[in-house]
């Protein structure tokens, strides 16, 4: 695989459950060179680990085999190679359906397969540990596409991995090449979310048509510079905003490290190339870290929930009222949980004229090691009060048993550790060594703030009439970028919203280590909040447990900002 005009790497699939004629549709709304498909958020690999656990041939993502079914020979008839992440725990296993379902089909299909990312077995996890995955550089995709694959299958790579991958595979670039593949890792963080790239999740979307967005594609240059944009006809929109969102989604600092290469997003230039398509150029790389991450899945315990409607005069007594209740019920039993945790939403208002308009929801959350403790203990307790507690009781669903919840954590092996394999189309086994050059990746220094907007007339407005956000969930903490659209906006935004001011519009942050990383050829700011999230998205530790909707949150808190920027 081999050549030097743009290489044009379509997405199909940002995570397990996504559109299922994605695939189709990108298959025959214009020409590709490589379809890629993303499957594994941290919170699938504690699914796949339980599947494994019931059945050991399991282990991946089921969904891509009947998509493939139906397009795998659209894909071999048009040339369009499939690279997958598909194969979770078990990309071997996956390899061999695909050849199945490739024989039933009548379809010759050469495929090959990435192992060496799952050291479950490497080491002692602690108790508990499912799942333990390395994430995995592009290279060994690139070996087994320089083999001649069809259709590669990997376990736990880099999302990026996946066009990165592809593009050095084409271009034949050196492992040591860190600027060309930066560029191809930037590319691919902004393809690995599908249609989030495209007008999905986006801020602005009441400016567009976003009803049904296509998916992204990325037409990738020899230098590692890149168009991002999509097949004609679809629907959505690929703009300037739409991509630094992408960019900025589950990320953080300058310094962006992955197993290939460490993207310096600072570096990151981004301008309209007409309609529908991004150009991205400048990008630069720097070594990668020594070390990969390896994520860690586990069970962590039993969970319950059960929500209460409050409704009308006396909202905050009745909620102390069944504080009181069930607070006396769990002692009674001799069984409290051993973490109990109530939020009241107030999403009451005066003198409704719909009835759900004034009610309130208090959540109940319990967690524990032991099922009982969070089961009949609390579910008996809380139904057991629905004729002798506050006026209009009612649940929002009757309670349940409790349900088993996983929790994600995050370790380092050094990258010498960690055996990769590429296997081959005609099952040669190759061994694919770690980089030799590598370097620790530090903090850059914060870059020169813009000149400050000169002291106009302010108004009180939310801060989403200026700037777009987009966030989401790494482990524990979550992560909020902010961009503007003007150079103006840049030179407000820059200044106001300060560590101190974020903590203030988000309350829920105020007790929490927050960092803020400033990107200005993006303007745009970065934060990071660890703890938010506890011990992660299946944890399900707050009401909105993958942080995806903290940043409308902040859009829609009211600050003064300046009339001329409204």
């Amino acid at each position: 695989m081999s050549g030097g005009g743009p290489l044009r790497i379509g997405n199909a699939s940002g995570f397990y459950g996504d559109r299922f004629g994605a695939f189709e549709e990108m298959l025959t709304g214009g020409p590709l060179d490589v379809l890629t498909g993303d499957y594994l958020a941290e919170l699938t690999m504690l699914i796949l680990g339980r599947d494994r656990l019931k059945d050991p041939s399991r282990g991946y993502a089921r969904t891509f085999l009947r998509q493939l079914e139906a397009s795998l020979g659209l894909a071999v008839e048009r040339g369009v190679r499939i690279v997958t992440n598909a194969g979770g725990l078990n990309p071997a296993g996956l390899a061999d359906a695909v050849r199945e379902v490739a024989v039933k089909a009548g379809v010759p299909v050469r495929v090959a397969h990435v192992e060496g990312d799952d050291l479950l077995a490497h080491r002692s996890w602690g108790a508990g540990v499912l799942t333990a995955n390395a994430y995995l550089g592009g290279e060994g995709i690139a070996a087994c596409l320089r083999a001649g694959a069809d259709v590669v299958i990997t376990g736990r790579v880099t999302d990026a991995a996946l066009v990165s991958g592809a593009a050095a595979a084409h271009f034949g670039w050196p492992r040591t090449d860190f600027d060309r593949l930066a560029g191809a890792v930037a590319a691919g963080h902004v393809l690995e979310c599908g249609a989030q790239a495209t007008g999905g999740n986006y801020s602005f979307f009441a400016a567009h048509d976003v009803r049904r967005p296509g998916f992204p594609l990325a037409e990738i240059a020899a230098d590692g510079s890149a168009v991002i944009t999509k097949h004609p006809g679809t629907g959505g929109v690929v703009d300037t905003g739409t991509v630094t969102a992408q960019l900025l989604y589950e990320t953080a600092g300058a310094r962006y490290p992955g197993p290939d290469v460490t993207t310096r997003l600072d570096t990151v230039r981004l301008t309209q190339d007409g309609p529908d398509r991004v150009r991205i150029e400048g990008v630069r790389g720097e070594a990668p870290p020594p070390d990969l991450k390896v994520g860690l899945t586990r069970l962590g315990g039993w969970r319950n929930e059960v929500t209460f409607v409050l409704t009308g005069l006396d909202i905050e007594a009745k909620a102390e009222l069944v504080r009181t209740q069930m607070t006396a019920a769990f002692d009674a039993a001799g069984r409290r949980p051993a973490q109990v945790r109530w939020t009241l939403a107030r999403t009451d208002r005066a003198d409704a004229d719909v009835q759900e308009e004034a009610g309130a929801l208090l959540r109940l959350v319990v967690r524990d090691a032991d099922q009982e403790a969070v089961g009949r203990v609390v579910s008996g307790a809380a139904v057991e009060l629905a004729l002798a507690s506050y006026p209009g009781f009612q649940l929002t669903a009757p309670p349940g048993k409790g349900a088993p919840y996983g929790v994600f954590e995050a370790a380092a092996v050094p990258q010498a550790e960690v055996r990769q394999v590429a296997v081959l189309p005609d099952g040669e086994r190759v061994a694919v060594p770690p980089v030799e050059e590598w370097a620790a990746p530090v903090p850059v220094p914060e870059p020169p703030l813009p000149a400050p907007l000169p002291v106009t007339a302010t108004r009180r407005a939310p801060l989403g009439l200026v700037a777009g956000a987009r966030s989401g969930d790494k482990g524990g903490a979550a992560n909020v970028g902010v961009w503007v659209r003007t150079d103006a906006a840049w030179r407000w935004l820059a200044h106001t919203l300060t560590v101190d001011r974020f903590r203030r519009l988000l309350p829920e942050t105020a007790e929490l280590p927050v960092a803020r990383h400033v990107l200005p050829r993006l303007r745009a700011l970065n934060f990071t909040v660890d703890g938010l999230l506890g011990e992660g998205a299946a944890a399900q530790a707050r009401f909105d447990p993958q942080a995806k909707a903290l940043g409308e949150w902040l859009r829609a808190r009211h600050l003064d900002i300046p009339e001329e920027l409204l």
